[in-house]
Formats: structure tokens, C-alpha cells, sequence
């Protein structure tokens, strides 16, 4: 662990999200701990190497750390807090989750058994084999030639280990859209894919295939907020990160998310964060911040 700590403290300089030189995985890197804080993470595959994260969904809470690490199998709106020190900062790597990519592990491994109760989030132990192969991963991104060769085969062996480990049901149903879980996941994508439109519940319930009643209960299970409340929280956290990311107005980023009214955009926007859109804005600019990947040489 101490080698995965080292290289990333190369690869990742900065605090907030580092850029590397494969699309799929950024950096990350935090001095300081975060109190506690809303996020909305993509589907994806959270290791951290030093340092510890808290995730809080509803009435759980989920710790993951050099032991464990967080996969996330929907794009889900939580709340995370950071522990970390300027002497050992947070350090760690977040992988997005390919759907292309986990379409054709999904056809490789047809057959092999699937976990019965699919869940939004989980935490799993890190086992010799997963931190064998982000200890690759981590030495092949300090190569340019080794992570354009090398580095996308590491991706999909991860996302293997995944697929076939604790969460791999939740992989495979969010993938498939097949059972209660899947169908959400496919009303899921229809919210994050046109986020500005005018979204409703029996909109949402037609792109399931469920009934309004079936949908709303079942959303409300897998989510632990009704559909009305997801969506709305997915357009505020959008909200922000154009704020944080694009340099957008709090006016133009309302527009942007399709709020008729600023100060009802406004207003949500408070209760959500806790302050004024500028305000979190320039709260959020470092904790967000995205540095482009480090220049490296052609070996560790």
C-alpha cells in the first residue's frame, strides 16, 4: 500500500481531481478533511489508497479506505465526509465504470452466478488480487507508453474483479435493465441524459416499464428518495458543476438545468448545499477542482 500512496502522490500533486492519461480514471487528492458534504457520483469504482471517506446514504454509512473500496452502480446522489492531514493526505483513484466495456465482460462471463439483492452502493475488502491490479494500473499511468499499451487492459481487469465480486449483481442488473433494480437504472439514465427537460414521474414510469405506483415504490427502495426528489437533486448537483467546472452564472446555470425561476433555483439550491449558489460555488472550486494529467516519464 505504501508503493500505491507513493505513486500517487506523484500522479496526483494537487489537491482536488488529477486528470490521468486514461479517460476513464482521475486522481484524487485532498490536505485536509472535507466536512461533510452532498456529491452525486457516476457509476464507478472508488480506492483509496491513504486517508479515509465516509459515504452516507439514508440511514447507512459506508467507510472505505485502504481495506475496502466504494463501487457506486447508478448515478446516486449521497453525502461524503473526508478524514485527512497534510502529513497523510487523502489519496486515491476513482474509475469510471464503462458500460461498453462492462457489456463485454457481461457476454465473457455469461453463466457465472449472480448476487441475489443488487444494491445502489457498496463497500468490499480489497482484496491481494484488486490491489495487485491497482498497483499495475497506478505503475503503468506513470508511463505515457504504458498506459496508452497497457492501461486500458488494467481498466477491465478491475472492472472484472468487480463484476464477479460482492457487487457484480448490481453491474449486471443496472446494465441489463432486467428486474426492479435494472429498470430503475434505465429511468436513471434517461434523467442524466436530458437533465434540463421537463422530466416527470409518469415519463420516468413508461421509460421503466412499470406502472406509477410499482415505479414510485420500487424507486423509492433502490434510491431511498422518491423520483421527484432524484431528479431534482440531479439538476442542482449538475447546477453546481458547471458553476465549478464551466465558470457558468448561478442565473445561466439555473437556465442550464431547467429552472424557470431563479429564485426558486435559488432557494433549492440552499437547502440542498447548505449556501447561495456563489457562495458554494467558490467553496466547491478548490474541493472540485480538475488539474490536467502530470507530465511523466517513460517509467516509474
Amino acid at each position: 500500500m505504501t508503493r500505491m500512496a507513493t505513486l500517487l502522490a506523484r500522479l496526483a500533486p494537487t489537491e482536488g481531481f488529477t486528470l490521468s492519461a486514461l479517460d476513464d480514471v482521475k486522481l484524487m487528492r485532498a490536505n485536509g478533511p472535507v466536512a461533510r458534504t452532498p456529491v452525486l457520483y457516476e457509476p464507478c469504482i472508488c480506492i483509496v489508497v491513504q486517508g479515509r471517506k465516509r459515504a452516507f446514504l439514508g440511514d447507512t454509512t459506508f467507510a472505505f479506505d485502504a481495506q475496502r473500496y466504494l463501487v457506486v452502480s447508478v448515478p446516486l446522489p449521497f453525502e461524503t465526509e473526508t478524514e485527512a492531514t497534510p502529513d497523510e493526505p487523502l489519496l486515491g483513484l476513482a474509475i469510471r465504470i464503462d458500460r461498453t466495456t462492462l457489456a463485454d465482460l457481461l457476454v465473457a462471463v455469461d453463466g457465472a452466478p449472480v448476487q441475489d439483492a443488487p444494491a445502489t452502493m457498496m463497500t468490499t475488502p480489497l482484496d491481494a488480487r484488486m490491489e495487485a491490479a491497482v498497483l499495475r494500473l497506478l505503475e503503468a499511468l506513470v508511463s505515457p507508453l504504458e498506459a496508452r499499451v497497457l492501461g486500458p487492459a488494467l481498466v477491465r481487469e478491475i472492472c472484472f474483479h468487480v463484476l464477479m465480486g460482492e457487487q457484480g449483481g448490481a453491474m449486471r442488473a443496472a446494465l441489463t435493465s432486467q428486474g426492479h433494480f435494472g429498470k430503475i437504472a434505465r429511468a436513471l439514465r434517461r434523467i442524466h441524459a436530458d437533465y434540463q427537460a421537463a422530466v416527470d414521474v409518469p415519463t420516468l414510469a413508461l421509460e421503466a416499464n412499470m406502472s406509477m405506483p410499482a415505479f414510485h415504490a420500487h424507486f423509492k427502495a433502490v434510491m431511498q428518495c422518491s423520483p421527484i426528489q432524484y431528479v431534482k437533486s440531479a439538476r442542482l448537483h449538475h447546477a453546481r458543476l458547471l458553476m465549478v467546472r464551466s465558470g457558468v452564472t448561478a442565473a445561466s446555470a439555473s437556465n442550464l438545468v431547467g429552472y424557470e425561476s431563479a429564485s426558486q433555483f435559488s432557494r433549492e439550491f440552499k437547502r440542498l448545499f447548505g449556501r447561495s449558489p456563489v457562495a458554494e460555488a467558490g467553496f466547491m472550486k478548490q474541493m472540485l477542482a480538475l488539474t490536467p494529467a502530470v507530465q511523466q516519464g517513460n517509467g516509474p
